[in-house]
């Protein structure tokens, strides 16, 4: 190996697993979902709803803590809150929705509506509610104006507050120390799915609630593929092996690529490895609160269109991340919306040449009125194995 990966090790001041269950940390984690609710509840207002009924799983848990199968909560307009779940979760129901009232039932949703007074307008998440659902439910409670409005709650969840990003900078800083733990092992025959299988390995031993995401490790030719799955292909000299993986740490997801060349690389594959850095560079150079999700795409794409390879980069640059994956806000040419701070997204340009192979370099990275805030710390410069 002519170089090695400069990674930071899991900050020793990070916040440890199960730091909500020290005392005070029930009524601290209260507190920061109280918060979520009063900004979802102002969009209501502003959406003039008396209420929402949050079904979907991930929101349930953004706004309450409660990590369940079946459950919901309903959130008033003025702030109050309500949680139904079935018996199976009542008891980590009770222990963790600090500020909330708390409902064993197991028509969740249906039991939510029936405490909403009067001719009231309801904002469901139909984007994610069954229809059987959405039908049963306006059956049963006529006298509501139960209204389609899906992403109310994703808006809400894009600005993330620190403690979310204590998270993600934990679950990145184990992303980081697994991928210098198994750079080392990657060699000529080795698998592309034995790679994968360390790097998972490796996260979970390191703290990870698990992958963030099933990894990927694309090897030679298969390098054109951005989202190869790894197969039983033996790791050549003079191949660029690219792996994009990450860990979740409290729910909270990482996302980070980085290419290496196993032996010397060719003249084109280093031509390539450089031209990407240096969009991925103009990428996040471009994160700043106040850019449009065009702006920031173009800062990078341009860069590779330039060269002449507009048509070997057909993804988007990059996404939020947070308590799913792929969250709002997204980056692309056909994109809207501008950056608010403290945004976690992802940077992540690449280009793919058929039968060749391709180099894709990623960060999670997170928008302040200063700079951004660069999560993920692995070197960028082309590791010779």
């Amino acid at each position: 190996m002519t170089a090695r990966a400069a990674t930071a090790p899991v900050p020793a001041g990070a916040p440890a697993r199960g730091v909500w269950a020290a005392p005070g940390g029930r009524r601290v984690r209260g507190v920061i979902h109280a918060s979520r609710r009063a900004r979802l509840a102002g969009t209501l207002r502003e959406h003039d709803a008396a209420a929402a009924l949050v079904t979907r799983p991930v929101n349930v848990r953004y706004l309450t803590g409660l990590n369940s199968s079946n459950a919901a909560v309903l959130v008033t307009a003025t702030g109050e809150a309500a949680v139904a779940t079935d018996s199976r979760y009542i008891e980590t129901a009770e222990a963790v929705c600090a500020g909330v009232e708390v409902i064993e039932d197991r028509d969740v949703a249906g039991v939510l509506l029936a405490r909403v007074p009067g001719a009231a307008r309801v904002a469901v998440e139909a984007d994610h509610m069954p229809v059987g659902l959405f039908q049963r439910l306006s059956g049963a409670h006529p006298g509501l104006a139960l209204t389609p409005a899906g992403g109310l709650v994703e808006a809400v969840r894009t600005v993330k507050d620190e403690e979310e990003i204590a998270a993600l900078r934990r679950a990145c800083a184990i992303t980081d120390e697994a991928f210098s733990l198994v750079v080392e092992r990657i060699a000529p025959g080795v698998t592309e799915r034995q790679v994968a299988r360390w790097l998972e390995a490796a996260m979970v031993e390191l703290g990870a609630d698990k992958p963030a995401f099933d990894s990927i490790v694309a090897s030679g030719p298969n390098g054109s593929i951005p989202h190869h799955s790894p197969s039983d292909r033996p790791i050549e000299r003079g191949d660029l092996v690219t792996m994009d993986f990450g860990a979740r740490y409290d729910g909270y997801h990482a996302d980070m690529t980085r290419t290496v060349a196993v032996g010397p690389p060719a003249p084109w594959q280093r031509d390539l490895y450089d031209l990407v850095r240096q969009a991925q560079r103009a990428g996040r150079h471009a994160v700043r609160p106040g850019a449009t999700a065009h702006e920031v795409d173009a800062a990078a794409r341009g860069v590779i269109a330039e060269a002449g390879y507009a048509e070997r980069f057909g993804h988007g640059l990059g996404h939020g991340v947070g308590l799913e994956i792929h969250e709002l806000p997204f980056l692309g040419p056909a994109r809207t919306g501008r950056l608010e701070d403290r945004v976690p997204i992802t940077v992540e340009p690449g280009v793919y040449l058929p039968g060749r192979g391709g180099v894709r370099i990623e960060d999670t990275l997170v928008t302040r009125g200063d700079g951004p805030e660069l999560l993920t710390l692995t070197t960028k410069e082309l590791l010779v194995l």
